[in-house]
């Protein structure tokens, strides 16, 4: 496990796989992807969701502070998860 700054974070609604880097590089592939949209809910474009769950990756948007919390929750139960979360401002 880890966790990175994500500098230069983009705008929830511009987001594309490319911007998370190296994330889905693990042995394991994981269930799915926790993302924080920052202080509110927002969607991510309909693109990227298409694009993770074409390899097979669920995505889950929510604010960021209940992404934090559910990270939390998923890992203490051994679940397979990656997490992008935008700052809170």
């Amino acid at each position: 496990m880890r966790a990175l700054a994500w500098r230069d974070a983009p705008a929830v609604d511009a987001l594309t796989v490319a911007h998370l880097g190296d994330l889905f590089d693990l042995e394991i592939q994981p269930e799915f992807l926790l993302v924080g949209t920052g202080a509110g809910l927002r969607q991510p474009p309909r693109a990227f969701v298409r694009e993770l769950e074409g390899r097979g990756i669920g995505v889950e948007a929510m604010d960021s502070r209940a992404a934090a919390r559910a990270w939390g929750v998923l890992r203490a139960e051994d679940r397979w998860i990656v997490a992008a979360l935008m700052p809170l401002v």
